[in-house]
């Protein structure tokens, strides 16, 4: 078996239907722009693959040299994962297995699943978990944002959530431990729902590292660790190792070392259905990839293979059928291929502070470099996107912001 052909198609994926609103169409502009790939061989069969993270089209020259070769000398590739993930599938169909049989032995027949949306509204948060709960999910990532107050997002969150359910949050490896700690033990001590803290600190702050998680009960999960992740079990420094930021190479042979120290491994990596298989058929064959997947599947309305994979009771069952296990729809790829981008939308940042004062800027405000206060550490903040409503006060405030750039006012519109 050769590879004949490797076509490189920018697709967009229909957004769930509650981004529809205000919300949804003001932060979730690009997150329907994916790549896929279809790798043809001479014996006709087509492997798919699909990346949301890495949506611009590979250079033709990263492409050539693979035509004409086999594609299973590419086993454990770190090539663009969706080029890589093409190569599984098309390698798993020809043999008529699943693609975790070229992985490693398999260790489990399901793996525990997250529901995932971006920074949002205390309110907005709270449908959120009340749809993942209604989708059979029982783990929502999310990230922390210094636009709102974490607390209240949380206490919101609670008021929905069934015994049991867990809040991954990540917090965005930016802050110094005097501004952690405080948020992390109010967290801990009032809000038993949360189950996971991603990324607390800076990466290099090893040793704050230690500390926190001297400090807390919560698993600390550290995404990208800076030494390679071996000298930060050493170290000490987390619970959980997140991977998949690379190629599904350094994905297996991350997860496999994880295993070997007998550390829990999660995996995160974007994309539709086709990248949800892939990642259930990583996790089935790594022993110690026990902790939840995070794929962004549940971002679409609806997705170009002939049917999602389904969530029961918090888990997903990973996919038995030959290559990655999916079948991909091609009358809904034709209409993913045509399909137009979502354009960013202008807004107005309004950011109301605690004391009654309004910061207006262009954009989304950076709070921090705006207050000096570190992010999560201004309680009571809340925010919110004004979209051009045709008003002279828009307009005004607007203009204003041209001139002068953002300011501070207790102007109430």
């Amino acid at each position: 078996m050769k590879i004949t052909d490797i076509e490189v198609v920018p697709i967009a994926m229909p957004l769930a239907e509650r981004y529809r609103d205000h919300h949804g169409r003001t932060r979730m502009y690009d997150i329907d722009q994916h790549l896929m790939i279809k790798v043809h061989t001479d014996n006709g069969l087509v492997g798919y693959g699909d990346d949301e993270d890495h949506f611009k089209p590979i250079p033709r020259s990263e492409v050539e040299p693979l035509i004409g070769r086999n594609p299973f000398g590419f086993l454990h590739n770190n090539l663009h994962k969706a080029l890589g993930m093409a190569l599984y599938d098309v390698m798993g169909k020809h043999l008529e297995v699943p693609a975790y049989r070229l992985m490693g032995q398999k260790v489990r027949d399901a793996v525990p699943v997250a529901a995932w949306t971006r920074p949002c509204p205390p309110e907005v948060f709270r449908e959120e978990i009340r749809r993942a709960v209604a989708q059979g999910y029982k783990i929502f990532k999310m990230h922390f944002s210094a636009l709102y107050d974490v607390i209240e997002q949380t206490r919101l969150a609670e008021e929905v959530a069934p015994p049991g359910f867990k809040i991954h949050w990540d917090f965005n490896h930016n802050r110094t431990l005097g501004a952690v700690l405080p948020i992390i033990h109010e967290l801990e001590r009032d809000h038993p729902i949360v189950g996971f803290i991603e990324d607390p600190l800076p990466w290099a702050d090893i040793e704050g590292w230690r500390t926190l998680r001297g400090r807390t009960r919560i698993p600390l999960i550290m995404h990208v660790p800076q030494l390679g992740g071996i000298q930060e079990i050493i170290q000490g420094v987390a619970d959980i190792f997140m991977i998949g930021s690379g190629g599904i190479g350094n994905t297996l042979m991350s997860g496999f070392a994880y295993a070997k120290a007998n550390v829990q491994a999660l995996i995160q990596q974007s994309g539709n259905t086709l990248m949800k298989a892939l990642t259930l058929h990583q996790a089935a064959v790594l022993p110690t990839a026990t902790a939840h997947i995070i794929t962004l599947d549940d971002q679409y309305e609806t997705d170009i293979t002939k049917e999602k994979i389904p969530v029961i009771e918090g888990f997903s069952p990973v996919p038995e059928g030959p290559g990655l296990g999916v079948e991909v729809d091609e009358d809904a790829l034709a209409k993913a291929k045509v399909r137009e981008p979502l354009e960013r939308i202008p807004v107005i940042g309004v950011l109301s502070l605690p004391g009654g004062r309004r910061v207006y800027t262009l954009g989304d405000p950076k709070v921090e470099q705006l207050t000096g206060y570190e992010e999560g550490t201004i309680r009571g903040i809340r925010y919110e996107r004004w979209e051009n409503d045709g008003t002279a006060e828009y307009e005004r405030i607007h203009e204003r912001l041209k001139k002068e750039g953002s300011f501070v006012a207790r102007e109430e519109r």
